[in-house]
């Protein structure tokens, strides 16, 4: 067992706790400000690629999804809509309701923002060690385990 992991198992998640958590929020920060520039925000992207993992959904389900007011989503889906990288099309058993999905051009909206972040991200990776390196990679297994939690 190395010093490190010695002493990282004596911090009492308590304490872990906002470290972890402060870390990770200037992170993702940093990562969404390395994005191309365009006139897409930061919550249309949010919303763009909710649909895209979820296929397809109804307004009031995305604006659940995205933790938004129905209005404010509706304000967001226009803009998207506007763009082409939204479709909508009719619900197949409620008449009443539409579904949302991202078009091909959204698909590739997102895939140009997620290049743009890798990328940026790959740089700064390149400049650490192979040890700091394989401990990020391990970090990123326990990160991915605490979001399914």
């Amino acid at each position: 067992m190395t010093e490190r992991t010695v002493t990282a198992k004596s911090v009492p998640p308590a304490q872990l706790a906002p470290q972890l958590r402060d870390a990770i929020t200037r992170l993702n920060r940093r990562v969404r400000q390395a994005r191309p520039v365009g006139d897409l925000t930061v919550t249309q992207l949010s919303a763009l690629t909710s649909l895209r993992l979820a296929g397809a959904l109804t307004p009031r389900e995305l604006a659940d999804v995205e933790r938004v007011q129905p209005p404010t989503m509706t304000r967001i889906v226009a803009k998207l809509e506007e763009r082409g990288l939204v479709q909508r099309t009719p619900h197949p058993t409620d008449g009443r309701q539409v579904i949302l999905a991202a078009t091909e051009g959204g698909r590739a909206v997102l895939d140009q923002f997620e290049r743009a972040r890798d990328e940026w991200l790959a740089h700064l990776l390149a400049e650490l060690s192979d040890a700091d390196r394989d401990i990020l990679r391990q970090a990123a297994e326990v990160l991915q385990r605490l979001s399914r939690a």
